[in-house]
């Protein structure tokens, strides 16, 4: 236990597994009562380790894009703990990983819509005011390196970071002067739920030492490794940080090779 978050109330979104996981471990290790939210029965777990390692923390369920789930998830927030200061908006979906651009319906889009951004919307709308009651704090939102340019995800789920990451710069101008920071994170390749799929498949087939062999670290990143760059963001260190996009990817990001030859198309890609 350290003392960065201490005293501190943190709502972390998508917390039964991966980021969200890793993310509410650290918090509470770090001294912040936790709220830790999800769907899905894992979450149960996420709690209980926090628990274990003797931490404060309740268990949620919400959807993150659902708006009364959203405020009463702040409610209970400042009900069991008495305020809120931190809000890690990290819930996400993919919204499918098979096909191509031309192969998404408008219902995949608009529930990678729902939950990927809207999300963090809410997020902002509900938790800015709780947070300015308390002097201030900080709201993080997990986008991706694929919000950045294409090359690292589907469509519907680049289109979804690329709007989170417009989304902190515009709410952290909507909130000047109410002390609360409004920041995105932008991981890389993790291994998480969303992306075991890459991951199983190529250990399966022996390939388990190419994963991330395209980013200049030559490896794929780890939950904690973003859960300490949410930390940062949460904690007085980044006090002067603020409408920020910050890229945790191994260097990913500084190219996206994405050029493919006419017999490589995805399936679904205009034949023209």
């Amino acid at each position: 236990m350290s003392d960065v978050l201490e005293g501190k109330v943190a709502i972390v979104t998508g917390a039964a597994s991966g980021i969200g996981r890793a993310s509410a471990l650290l918090f509470a290790r770090e001294g912040a009562a936790v709220v830790a939210a999800d769907l899905a029965d894992a979450l149960d777990e996420t709690v209980a380790a926090i628990i274990a390692e003797g931490g404060r923390a309740l268990a949620v369920r919400a959807d993150a894009g659902e708006e009364a789930d959203v405020v009463a998830l702040v409610g209970r927030a400042v009900a069991e703990y008495g305020g809120l200061d931190i809000f890690f908006a990290n819930a996400g979906v993919t919204g499918g990983m098979v096909g191509g651009y031309f192969d998404a319906t408008p219902a995949v889009w608009m529930e990678t819509l729902r939950v990927n951004l809207i999300g963090p919307f809410l997020a902002v709308k509900h938790g800015a005011p709780a947070i300015k009651e308390r002097g201030g704090g900080a709201i993080i939102c997990t986008a991706s390196v694929a919000g950045l340019r294409a090359g690292a995800g589907p469509a519907q789920y680049s289109a979804s970071k690329a709007g989170v990451i417009n989304l902190v710069q515009t709410a952290s101008q909507e909130l000047a002067g109410t002390g609360v920071r409004v920041n995105a994170i932008c991981p890389g390749l993790i291994e998480t739920g969303m992306t075991r799929f890459a991951y199983d498949g190529a250990r399966a087939v022996g390939k388990a030492d190419r994963i991330g062999r395209m980013n200049p670290m030559l490896r794929g990143g780890e939950p904690d490794e973003i859960a300490s760059a949410a930390l940062f963001l949460a904690s007085p260190a980044a006090s002067y940080v603020n409408g920020h996009a910050l890229v945790v990817d191994g260097g990913l990001s500084t190219s996206h090779p994405t050029n493919k030859a006419p017999g490589d198309r995805k399936p679904g890609a205009p034949t023209w």
